[in-house]
């Protein structure tokens, strides 16, 4: 094949597992997947070595996903593989980092011979257990653990499997529902892959896949060696549970790799904040593959050149039983501490300190206990995906409401609403949240919630920055703290199953991303316009920035006769 006939047919690959991704999507029950885009799609060579990812879906998910199908390789068996079968796990250490995400591979068999594997991961709301939270004391207790094993063998699905999922779980017919479309898009990118080998008329993907991996292999280390060849050291702290934790990181460029050390970070934590090693790695490659080398397509060769470790029974290499439901929150925060040693190295590139992890929450409905409940009452389980403000950047201020590193969306009312009886009462912007800087943090967001008339709830906290907000850089200051309080003003903690009587609402305040840069160097046109779009109040405007009390009436009557966008 020729170097343009093979570039043609990577990008065929990678437009094949964005289908694969999109059609997880039209498919998934759990309002994470089709709604917030909490999942991943890869394409494999035999060797479980991945090939192409989908652009939809998380960093956490995919890089971890990339080391999951040499496991299922070595635990299904190479002679016990074929056609028609599909995989299963939820294996934290194997798969993608807790109970909650479940991956699923499918061997992908061309003219009766074995080509390849996809592989797809989501998020599901429920998986039995505690339920999604850090309430827990090890992973036992965090839900239905699913080895990994044969969901269908030569086409026949595990009635068995099915049963005991079913017989676990709060929301059987979701999660059977997820499992099928995890099935489902699998088999779609299969089809997809043999249209392309019978067009390009391929036996097998070898060429194609050492096409690829080449040239990734080479186009990234040829980035690394660009890099000054030293060393340099990060650390940060943020809330844990019931203490604080640090995370340390020390970074080394050497020469055809780039080493990332965990040495020093916090010990492995009682309650499940914990993260696996597979999840740790999966978010330090990505901030530095993001830093140096972010046009180059995600797979086994650009990934392998950033090696990470971690001592073991570290928050972020917690051996099993560990409780590890919610490994997301400090996983969210890998890229911030890679960034403060890797401005060291290269200054100027990284952004601020964000948000860093989801600003997640469950609710958990029941009809009221305090006094008869209507007879329309019901249980229901609710999970939403929100998102803080992202740091600043050298030269752009920081995203609003997005999530940075994760990159799910935000849940929209409607489809939180529409999955169980609670109430959105609020969701808005926070004012003044993003830290001031020559270039502006993110802005958080308010959210309030409340519950149907006849239920009352539980609310599980899944939040951070509550007492260590992001961290300015380069002159840039702090951006807003992370609170939560009920509407009568009893304070509520940040991690945590919290009841919530009936007729009461949660306020919550999701944090702000850090500035970038002496807040003096902003331009005044950009103060305006973010005082007219009401990012930044008259007080902040004044105080940060040193606006006049003339400029900023100025504004006011401008917005008044609708002069500004």
């Amino acid at each position: 094949m020729t170097q343009v006939a093979n570039q043609v047919m990577w990008n065929r690959l990678i437009s094949v597992v964005e289908e694969q991704a999109q059609a997880l999507v039209r498919t998934a029950f759990s309002t994470s997947v089709r709604e917030a885009g909490d999942l991943s799609a890869g394409v494999y060579d035999t060797h479980g070595q991945m090939l192409a990812q989908a652009v939809t879906g998380t960093p956490g998910h995919v890089n971890a996903m990339a080391d999951a199908v040499a496991h299922f390789i070595r635990r299904i068996g190479r002679q016990n593989i074929f056609e028609g079968d599909i995989y299963i796990t939820n294996d934290p250490w194997e798969g993608t980092g807790h109970l909650h995400d479940i991956t699923m591979v499918t061997p992908a068999f061309h003219k009766g011979v074995l080509v390849g594997f996809f592989a797809c991961t989501a998020h599901v709301v429920d998986i039995g257990g505690r339920g999604f939270g850090a309430d827990a004391h090890s992973v036992y207790e965090e839900g239905l653990y699913i080895p990994i094993m044969k969901f269908a063998e030569k086409g026949a699905v595990d009635d068995t499997l099915l049963r005991i999922v079913r017989g676990n779980v709060r929301e059987p017919d979701q999660l059977v529902g997820d499992i099928y479309a995890l099935a489902n898009c699998n088999e779609i990118g299969h089809r997809r892959l043999t249209d392309m080998m019978e067009e390009f008329g391929l036996d097998h993907l070898d060429g194609i896949a050492g096409f690829i991996l080449e040239n990734s292999r080479r186009a990234t280390i040829g980035r690394i060696a660009a890099l000054p060849q030293t060393t340099a050291e990060g650390a940060m702290t943020v809330d844990g549970f019931d203490q604080p934790i640090t995370l340390k990181v020390k970074i080394s460029v050497e020469g055809d790799r780039i080493v990332t050390d965990f040495a020093g970070t916090s010990g492995v934590d009682k309650k499940g904040i914990n993260c696996p090693l597979v999840y740790t790695k999966a978010y330090a490659c990505y901030a530095l593959k993001v830093a140096i080398a972010p046009e180059i397509p995600n797979n086994a060769a650009s990934l392998a050149p950033f090696e990470v470790t971690a001592p073991e029974n570290t928050i972020v290499n917690a051996p099993h039983p560990a409780p590890v439901a919610l490994r997301h929150i400090v996983g969210h925060f890998v890229p911030d501490v890679v960034f403060d040693a890797f401005d060291k190295i290269v200054p100027g590139l990284v952004p601020a300190e964000g948000a860093g992890c989801l600003c997640n929450f469950q609710v958990s409905l029941r009809p009221r206990t305090d006094a008869p409940a209507p007879a329309h009452a019901r249980r229901a389980e609710v999970l939403t995906l929100n998102s803080g403000g992202s740091g600043a950047r050298p030269e752009l201020d920081g995203m609003n409401a997005t999530a940075f590193p994760s990159g799910v969306m935000t849940m929209p009312i409607e489809a939180t609403e529409h999955a169980g009886p609670v109430i959105i009462w609020r969701k808005e912007l926070r004012p003044d949240s993003g830290g001031a800087g020559r270039m502006r943090g993110g802005l958080g967001q308010y959210m309030e919630v409340g519950a149907q008339e006849g239920h009352e709830f539980d609310l599980q906290a899944m939040f951070d920055r509550g007492q260590h907000p992001a961290r300015g850089r380069r002159g840039g200051q702090d951006g807003a703290p992370t609170t939560i309080a009920r509407d009568d003003g009893t304070a509520m903690r940040v991690k945590g199953k919290q009841f919530v009587p009936y007729g009461a609402r949660v306020q919550m305040a999701f944090p702000g991303g850090a500035g970038y840069g002496d807040p003096a160097e902003r331009p005044k046109d950009m103060v305006l316009r973010d005082l007219a779009r009401g990012y930044i109040s008259e007080e902040a405007a004044a105080r940060d920035y040193g606006l006049t009390a003339g400029e900023t009436a100025d504004v006011a009557a401008a917005v008044a006769r609708g002069e500004v966008e």
